[in-house]
């Protein structure tokens, strides 16, 4: 047994990536148990003080939106904004992985940001065009990238360097508790299989039985993922009137998109006269979006794992399913009631001790 656990210890400090060859949730237990954070393919590196500089611009953004808030939704709506709605057939937005990266994402099972950093660069796709044309175009007033991260993951505060935007987004929990547990269903099997069958397959039973289904454990205060929504939350809004950071609600997002729309162009200070906001706008919406599935799939195209992973053709999730209907205080008929009312507890117990956060996590307005 002793001999086990030094092997166990041994491999999750060197070679953490073996555990994914593992059956669920066999390789998840071992990755958890030996110091790892959840998700796997997550890492912060990218964003280290010290590491940020050497690869973002003045006037980069963020879109750092919380997971299950909004991401892909403001990663095409701030590309047509900086393209003020005149890339009419989304030649420049082939998909959304490669259009506005996401540096967070380990690409490859043992995969690390120095290993993929410089291939950013000079990763030629199979269109034939390099990677690099689509993500850093010259036609492009400002690059964005993808984070699930908040503050202090993200230098917000960091003394000179770089100028660098954030733009983040909370949603209602349960909210977000019911689009994860949809969401952990939709990944690809090919997906899974990279990860060591992360995330599960959800059956459609187990939404509404009396006990949380995988995706809500995972994400309440006691779960391995509860900075996922707990966590950012708190963060962000210590950061929420910081100049270059526009901390934002989805529901109100959702309930004034062309106000909205005229928000963020202002903060990234691209100026949109009536005709080009109304396009933006329409462009913008879930029912645009809706039609046009096969850009927002997330491909990797910097993995290694060969033979499991195709970087031409696979993607992280199904196609058309991270685009649904993005309804705003439906989450909840989703669950059991004992579910509801144990998020609800867990929501009072984490912000609690600031009824303005508290309510304006769960429902938007002013603050």
């Amino acid at each position: 047994v002793l001999g086990v656990a030094v092997l166990i210890g041994s491999i999750g400090k060197f070679a953490p990536h073996l555990f994914f060859g593992l059956p669920f949730p066999i390789s998840v237990i071992l990755w958890v148990t030996t110091g790892h954070s959840m998700p796997m393919y997550f890492m912060p590196d990218a964003w280290k003080e010290d590491e940020i500089d050497t690869w973002m611009k003045d006037g980069d953004l963020v879109v750092a939106t919380g997971a299950k808030s909004g991401t892909t939704f403001m990663l095409y709506c701030t590309h047509q904004i900086r393209t003020k709605g005149t890339d009419l057939d989304d030649e420049l937005f082939p998909d959304v992985s490669l259009a506005t990266p996401w540096p967070d994402l380990k690409q490859s099972r043992a995969g690390t940001w120095a290993e993929q950093k410089d291939r950013y660069n000079d990763t030629v796709l199979s269109d034939g065009r390099n990677w690099k044309d689509y993500w850093d175009n010259p036609a492009f007033p400002f690059r964005i990238f993808k984070s699930h991260y908040a503050p202090p993951e993200l230098p917000v505060r960091k003394k000179g360097g770089k100028k660098i935007k954030y733009l983040a987004m909370v949603r209602n929990g349960i909210d977000v508790a019911a689009s994860m547990t949809n969401f952990y269903s939709a990944h690809t099997d090919e997906f899974r299989k990279l990860w060591g069958g992360f995330p599960p397959n959800i059956a459609a039973e187990d939404h509404a039985a009396d006990e949380p289904p995988a995706a809500v454990k995972d994400m309440l205060p006691s779960g391995p993922m509860a900075e996922i929504y707990f966590g950012y939350v708190k963060k962000w809004w210590e950061y929420r009137n910081d100049p270059n950071v526009l901390l934002m609600h989805y529901a109100d997002v959702r309930k004034d998109l062309k106000g909205h729309v005229k928000k963020i162009a202002k903060f990234l200070e691209v100026d949109l006269n009536q005709r080009e906001l109304d396009i933006v706008t329409q462009r913008c919406s879930i029912e645009h979006m809706k039609k046009l599935p096969d850009k927002f799939g997330y491909k990797m195209p910097l993995n290694l794992d060969k033979g499991v992973w195709d970087a031409e053709k696979n993607t992280i999730v199904e196609t058309g399913a991270m685009v649904n209907t993005g309804q705003v205080g439906k989450g909840k008929a989703k669950f059991h009631p004992d579910v509801v009312e144990q998020w609800k507890q867990a929501e009072e117990d984490m912000f609690g001790h600031n009824p303005e956060m508290l309510n304006w996590a769960r429902n938007g307005g002013k603050y």
